[in-house]
């Protein structure tokens, strides 16, 4: 797993954030559903990994994850928060938007527990955990030679 990982993680993770980034796009322009401020911090966390991920992958540079690991932890965390404020009423009383749409509108509820947000924090997970697999299998790799 960790030679599979090591040749073909940068695409995989590149593949998650197509993916997200497409979903996302999708949702706003396609359906007209309308991004909440919280939903713009975590494309600006997702969209810039299509390009870094993109290139990194094509030029096989496994030494990327340092760039890509901040922006996938921290748009992960903001999904966390995102989560927190559509399922839990206080969370929403903390910071609550104040233009546009709401931050703990729901747009997607299937089976009560997937939501945009939660789709978010899927993708971040993924390119989180992917990009720490990449690292551990150079690390062993360094530590082999």
């Amino acid at each position: 797993m960790k030679q599979w990982m090591h040749k073909y993680g940068l695409y995989a993770a590149w593949l998650v954030s197509i993916i997200a980034t497409a979903g996302s796009l999708y949702l706003s322009e396609v359906l007209m559903y309308e991004p909440c401020k919280l939903c713009w911090f975590q494309r600006i966390l997702m969209y810039p990994l299509v390009i870094i991920l993109g290139i990194a992958a094509y030029e096989q540079n496994t030494r990327i994850t340092k760039y890509a690991l901040p922006l996938s932890i921290i748009g992960g965390s903001i999904s966390i928060w995102h989560i927190l404020e559509q399922k839990l009423p206080g969370f929403a009383k903390l910071a609550p938007c104040k233009v546009g749409i709401p931050c703990n509108f729901d747009y997607l509820n299937w089976f009560g527990f997937i939501t945009i947000p939660m789709l978010a924090l899927t993708a971040f997970i993924l390119i989180t955990v992917i990009l720490f697999w990449i690292r551990s299998a150079e690390n062993e790799e360094e530590s082999e030679s």
